[in-house]
């Protein structure tokens, strides 16, 4: 067992137990503080801040015509939570509180999203249901989308709800493509996307 602190009862019943052992760590990091994260690469280390940010309702732009329902919100969010612990380039599609598709590790953001929605597909099809578990559900891309594509393929597998960071030279593209397939998108201002 891991724990932060023990006191000296505890560690003598524990100490009693055949094939376990207690290590008392102290106190555990605050995982929002600033910190940094190493990333060792030929011949040297990148250093970036580590993704400590939180969701900040207040902070979320809407920036289509159509708001997120409470629904396709409480989704988004759970979407957002979900990509910031995916491999770069993540696409995470939820739907009613659970994960249905995971795309990472692509080199292509249009890519991660499509691999997430065959996922999805797939899974569908394996638990015998008529229609694939992206429909109805909300995406959440751990990157801006450069490009509408990404968007559009979101759509086509059923997303009513994108939230993402914002920030493209091509975000009004990428807008106006989310408002032409009745989408609802919002921009959190702040990227997970870590190299």
């Amino acid at each position: 067992m891991i724990v932060p602190e023990a006191s000296d009862e505890a560690v003598a019943v524990f100490a009693a137990k055949k094939n376990l052992r207690l290590l008392v760590t102290g106190g555990l990091p605050d995982p929002v503080a600033p910190a940094l994260a190493w990333r060792q690469v030929a011949g040297g280390f990148l250093v970036q801040d580590r993704d400590g940010a939180r969701l900040d309702l207040a902070s979320l732009r809407v920036v289509t015509r159509r708001a997120p329902t409470a629904a396709e919100l409480a989704d988004l969010r759970f979407a957002w939570t979900v990509a910031k612990h995916v491999k770069s380039n993540a696409i995470v599609y939820v739907r009613d509180g659970a994960t249905v598709g995971i795309g990472a590790g692509q080199m292509s953001r249009v890519d991660s999203t499509r691999i997430a929605a065959r996922k999805a597909r797939d899974m569908a099809e394996a638990l015998g249901l008529t229609e694939p578990l992206t429909v109805g559900s909300a995406v959440a891309s751990d990157a801006f989308f450069p490009f509408p594509d990404g968007l559009f393929a979101a759509a086509e597998a059923g997303a009513t709800a994108v939230i993402q960071p914002g920030g493209s030279i091509r975000d009004d593209e990428v807008i106006a493509a989310a408002d032409a397939a009745g989408l609802a998108m919002v921009f959190t201002g702040v990227r997970h996307f870590r190299h």
